[in-house]
């Protein structure tokens, strides 16, 4: 079947659903109007809140969400699972839960001046609730930081072999990253501190990117070669010290020094490679060559059984909870009017959707057994840009290359947002202030996850295993939790307020199906390091860290819905209310 019917099928049927559901749900459980004052112009400082045009909010909201997340969770799943159940996990997730969860998140902090669900909750339900929630939104973060981080610098010690016996990606794609996160700098402080104008900037390092690619593949940077180092995995560890150490700088230096003019190039990087994948679906006539299906229940015993582990292995593909704090945390502060929150919120959740559809088709291309399909999924999202821009007349090694540095791009705006969200959630935690407060958060939010990267891990069978492939499904599943606290968050909320006394239960019915879906899969990942030949043994040393880690989001995320219950069973019972605007 051609990949083109596949993907422009469900572009389509995203799109009825904006134009039906997104309606259905602005009008009649988000009640948006916009006599409502938001807190963009009843509070207005020039600086964090500010009122923003759709169009522009739009896309910054777009390029903060759509990072790698929507890459590596279909790809993942595609493979384990086969591209059926992934694809239809990923538009009815989407439509019907993570479209909900984003609008949701983002209408609930402009009716209450821009704060976040944690802050919701500690008004309806209790303080404690609020520290538990930053507690778990915190190790959520962490654990994002582990996955994107190692599955980046697979990327500088890896290579994908090409047709004609060269090879791409290691060093070349390390070289390729300095000089890109080399490139923002300079553009920070040109634009702070002459009269450069932004678009002008734009002009003169826009290209400068696409030479940063072009060299990248002429002047390699092997570190296992330069330090003389005995494995590639020692070269990643060493990596990983230099990524972590760059979302400490980035988690502490002011936002034009660094993420302002980064996350204005990675957003090009973003449209660019939507532009490519479109034309290559719409021309070159791929077909789909991977199974529908791979077995009844997945394609190995590590990603066993499909329930539930399909839906917190796709994760930021169809729904994410990371994307509440997106919303609530600079998007709301910027959001012009409350009707903005449908185009943005529900909208770009969907034209998440897309990017998850196009990363999906990476996979659909390739045969089963193709060697490919044992690399990390930022090389077979590569492989299949490079394709796309063979159809241009682009060698497939710079296609390949250019599909890489996009993969890290969007790893490196994950990463800017949740060192920095993780520095203020700590020092909010613990009112720590000052450059004192912003050091020493910075640095636990950092070195968690490098302790965690440096250990040598192993799966339940205790075979080595790439960090990130471990790291994957506990974050899927924190991620997934989190998407289901903040949607509880949401219900407790519609229940205290919405004048429509059922529109509680569109965001209630998708949390509790995104509750058990976590919970199990937690739960079974838990089992599975526990339970050898049916008797439970408390895994030692390194095998202890995923079922520990596992324990510990069971335990905040039981102990958070124990603490709603009373809230949302109370509210249930509640009479009609009037929404009163702000200011």
């Amino acid at each position: 079947m051609n990949i083109l019917f596949i993907v422009g099928g469900g572009a389509l049927l995203l799109v009825i659903a904006y134009f039906t559901y997104g309606k259905f749900i602005t009008k009649n459980v988000f009640e948006l109007n916009d006599a409502n004052v938001v807190p963009s112009v009843a509070m207005e400082d020039g600086v964090d809140y500010v009122p923003t045009d759709a169009k522009y909010l739009a896309g910054q909201h777009f390029s903060a969400i759509a990072a790698a997340g929507p890459v590596t969770g279909p790809i993942i799943a595609g493979i384990a699972f086969g591209w059926i159940p992934t694809l239809i996990w990923i538009l009815v997730g989407t439509i019907l839960i993570g479209g909900v969860h984003d609008m949701g998140s983002l209408v609930t902090s402009i009716r209450h001046k821009a704060t976040g669900i944690a802050d919701t909750m500690k008004e309806y339900v209790s303080k404690r609730v609020w520290i538990l929630f930053n507690i778990f939104i915190f190790f959520t973060l962490v654990m994002l930081i582990v996955a994107f981080t190692d599955i980046t610098t697979s990327s500088f010690v890896n290579t994908i072999a090409l047709a004609d016996g060269s090879s791409i990606g290691g060093g070349a794609t390390a070289t390729s990253s300095i000089l890109y996160l080399i490139l923002p700098v300079i553009m920070g402080f040109l634009l702070k501190f002459t009269r450069l104008k932004l678009s002008v900037a734009t002009i003169i390092f826009l290209p400068l990117v696409g030479v940063a690619i072009w060299v990248g593949q002429y002047i390699p940077f092997n570190l296992q070669e330069v330090l003389g180092l005995n494995s590639p995995q020692d070269a990643q560890k060493i990596w990983n010290v230099i990524i972590i150490a760059y979302c400490f700088i980035a988690g502490i230096v002011p936002v034009w020094a660094l993420l302002q003019p980064r996350g204005h190039l990675g957003g090009y990087f973003l449209y660019a490679t939507l532009l490519v994948s479109f034309i290559g679906i719409l021309f070159g006539g791929f077909q789909t060559q991977y199974p529908g299906f791979t077995t009844a229940f997945g394609s190995d015993e590590f990603w066993r059984p499909m329930f539930p582990m399909l839906f917190i292995t796709v994760a930021c593909g169809a729904c994410s909870g990371f994307h509440s704090l997106v919303s609530t945390g600079t998007t709301s502060k910027q959001l012009a009017k409350e009707s903005d929150a449908k185009p943005i919120g529900y909208g770009m959740m969907l034209a998440e959707a897309v990017v998850a559809l196009i990363a999906l088709s990476t996979v659909m291309m390739l045969p089963k057994g193709d060697a490919l399909l044992s690399q990390s999924p930022n090389f077979i999202y590569a492989n299949g840009l490079g394709s796309f821009m063979g159809l241009l007349g682009i060698s497939k090694a710079f296609g390949i290359s250019f599909g890489l540095m996009a993969f890290t791009t969007f790893v490196y705006d994950t990463l800017d947002v949740c060192t920095r969200l993780g520095r203020y959630i700590f020092q909010e935690l613990t009112n720590m202030r000052g450059w004192s407060g912003r050091i020493i958060s910075a640095l636990l939010i950092g070195g968690i996850p490098l302790v965690l990267m440096s250990i040598n891990l192993t799966d339940p069978s205790g075979a080595p295993i790439a960090v990130w492939s471990l790291f994957w499904k506990t974050f899927g599943a924190s991620n997934q939790l989190l998407a289901a606290l903040a949607l509880i968050g949401i219900t407790v909320w519609l229940q205290r307020t919405a004048q429509n006394a059922k529109a509680w239960l569109a965001t209630f019915i998708p949390a509790v199906f995104m509750l058990v879906m976590s919970i199990w899969a937690l739960i079974r990942t838990f089992a599975s390091y526990t339970f050898i030949n049916g008797i439970f043994v408390m895994p030692a040393g390194t095998n202890a860290v995923v079922p520990g880690l596992c324990l510990l989001y069971l335990i905040l995320a039981i102990w958070v819905v124990f603490e709603c219950t009373p809230a949302l069973v109370k509210n249930a019972r509640r009479s009609t209310l009037v929404i009163e605007p702000i200011g």
